[in-house]
């Protein structure tokens, strides 16, 4: 009789326990991975941020004052009110812009020239809008030689608030700038005149997150704090009146 000729491939029972546990470890291993990728996104926006930041100050530094935030529609550039200049510092959107990448020569924009942060969505940026009485100078941050006209003594009111970064919502005084009872907050009497921040992986979407629609409220107060905690998935950053005053006194812009 003729030798039976061997098989040598796999029978369906045996491929499909080869896909199973294929299945199995591919499952496994994406969430792994995607929350790599998110942990990346995170690390550079941060460093993003940071680095806005540290161009916001160096703008300072030349040219005696803070930039206006972009309007949604001016192509990244920085943005006065009608009549506004850097002579009188009267911005369109002190509260709800976004960071002026092409006034400050930034990289990591959209098509439109916007900075954005890893996710694509752009960054907000917002300055305090604050005029000094004595001397009379207004939008002291953002005229120029308005800081150093009114001087260091002048650039600490005890009569105004800057800008407020609370650790929640629940409790936050926004015509009367504080965090109220529940809340903490994480920037000392003024307060801070920058507040740079990324709406997260959500675009600030995030629906049930009252503490993300405080951050786009358009007020003077501020939330953060742990990240993807209750909807919330903003990095928010800020600069110091003291950081800013330090670095311009060391440049001889103040006093």
């Amino acid at each position: 009789m003729p030798a039976q000729r061997k098989n040598n491939g796999f029978s369906l029972v045996e491929m499909a326990i080869v896909l199973t546990i294929v299945a199995l470890l591919l499952g496994g291993l994406l969430p792994t991975l995607s929350g790599q990728v998110e942990q990346r996104r995170v690390s550079e926006t941060r460093k993003q941020l940071d680095e806005i930041q540290q161009a916001l100050v160096g703008f300072a530094v030349i040219n005696g004052r803070l930039p206006c935030p972009a309007s949604s529609t001016n192509n990244g550039a920085e943005s006065f009110a009608s009549g506004g200049s850097a002579s009188n510092g009267n911005c369109s959107n002190f509260y709800n812009g976004f960071v002026p990448a092409a006034t400050l020569g930034l990289s990591a924009t959209d098509s439109s020239g916007f900075a954005v942060d890893s996710w694509g969505n752009r960054i907000r940026y917002v300055v305090t809008l604050y005029s000094s009485m004595i001397p009379n100078v207004p939008n002291v941050f953002t005229t120029a030689s308005g800081m150093s006209t009114v001087g260091i003594s002048n650039l600490n009111p005890s009569s105004y608030s800057y800008l407020l970064v609370c650790s929640t919502s629940a409790t936050i005084n926004t015509s009367t700038p504080s965090c109220g009872a529940s809340g903490t907050s994480f920037t000392v009497s003024p307060g801070v005149p920058v507040v740079i921040f990324s709406t997260g992986k959500n675009g600030g979407q995030g629906g049930a997150s009252a503490d993300e629609t405080a951050n786009l409220n358009g007020t003077r107060v501020f939330v953060t704090h742990d990240f993807v905690q209750n909807g919330f998935d903003d990095l928010v950053v800020w600069l110091s009146p003291n950081i800013l005053i330090n670095r311009m006194v060391a440049a001889g812009k103040l006093p």
